[in-house]
């Protein structure tokens, strides 16, 4: 992995950074047309608002927001690809907008619906140009394919064109592109956009263990909470421009959810379960109940005791992450201020 400098500085540092896009504006017309040949109108988008966040080396964080959040024009703003407005931000020691070579040479940027790899070419060959490009020397370049063609079984992928791989072996040898170099940061741009769910497993294992074997670092974002649930133990999250939420993701359901979901199953018709706390939903024999999350031990062990013989099945669980993400994107505002 990349060295950064001093030792005890993060691998990636952003302070307050800012991205405002100014975009063109016309009315609908013929006429419209003809004037903005003289004079355009102008607005200014803010994509990113000032947002401040630190990574250590090693860690695998889910950067989260909905369409439109300025995650995209983030990653692109820290792998060099787009100058900011404004703010400040390091990489492996680099400021990135600089493009200094080893800068480039020690990350990487995967973007699931953007492709590097030549389509009418087999990716073996793309792979040496990319060798070339990035001056991997020979021994290193023979080592990390055998390693990466093991992790993601390339083998029967390597020597077809690329235009005659399905969307998930394309992605494969993608990510195979992308860490040839092995460098010592990925920024990971969805993944596992449109892949079958077998497919998302295998992408998720491979990053779980690249990152376990290289110790590389990794910024991901997804609209898929089971790849935030099964690589990151830490998030943050934004929303128009704004970070709202930068902890342990575990923490993020206990903060924003201050309830438990007891979920019951009887081997009756359910009755009246409004005592136990909020019924959110129920059907025949089963039922779903929001009890707080400091009075859940104590409202399970009553539903054991009272219900008795009548009860089949009873579960206690935080409630889904989509729900907890989608109460943060709710509040529109930093999460200490929504728990204020």
């Amino acid at each position: 992995m990349y060295a950064v400098t001093p030792m005890d500085a993060p691998v990636v540092d952003v302070r307050a950074l800012r991205k405002v896009y100014r975009v063109t504006e016309r009315e609908t017309g013929l006429a419209a047309t003809f004037r903005s040949f003289v004079r355009r109108r102008y607005r200014e988008v803010l994509a990113v608002d000032g947002i401040t966040f630190h990574i250590d080396a090693g860690e695998v964080v889910g950067f989260l927001g909905p369409n439109g959040a300025g995650k995209t024009t983030t990653l692109k703003m820290l792998s060099g690809l787009l100058y900011p407005t404004g703010g400040e931000a390091t990489v492996l020691g680099h400021v990135p907008w600089r493009r200094e070579g080893a800068f480039l040479r020690g990350m990487t940027l995967l973007m699931g619906n953007r492709s590097q790899l030549v389509w009418d070419i087999p990716a073996a060959d793309s792979f040496l140009v990319l060798k070339e490009i990035y001056a991997v020397p020979e021994a290193q370049y023979t080592r990390t394919l055998d390693e990466l063609t093991d992790l993601l079984d390339l083998g029967p992928l390597l020597h077809k064109p690329v235009r005659g791989l399905s969307l998930g072996e394309r992605m494969k040898v993608e990510f195979a592109a992308g860490l040839l170099h092995s460098p010592g940061v990925a920024f990971l741009d969805e993944p596992t956009l449109g892949l079958d769910i077998s497919m998302q497993g295998r992408i998720r294992r491979f990053v779980a263990e690249y990152n376990r074997r290289s110790g590389a670092t990794i910024l991901l974002t997804s609209h898929y909470m089971d790849d935030v649930v099964a690589l990151c133990r830490r998030v943050i999250v934004i929303h128009h421009g704004v970070l709202l939420y930068d902890g342990a993701l575990a923490d993020l359901a206990e903060r924003m959810a201050p309830y438990k979901r007891i979920s019951v199953t009887l081997r009756g018709t359910v009755g009246d379960l409004s005592t136990y706390g909020e019924v959110v939903s129920s059907n025949e024999n089963l039922a779903t109940i929001h009890v707080p999350r400091a009075q859940a031990a104590e409202r399970t062990a009553r539903l054991v005791r009272e219900l008795g013989d009548q009860l089949a099945d009873i579960s206690v669980e935080d409630p889904p992450i989509e729900e907890v993400i989608d109460k943060v994107f709710a509040s529109e505002r930093p999460l200490a201020e929504a728990m204020a």
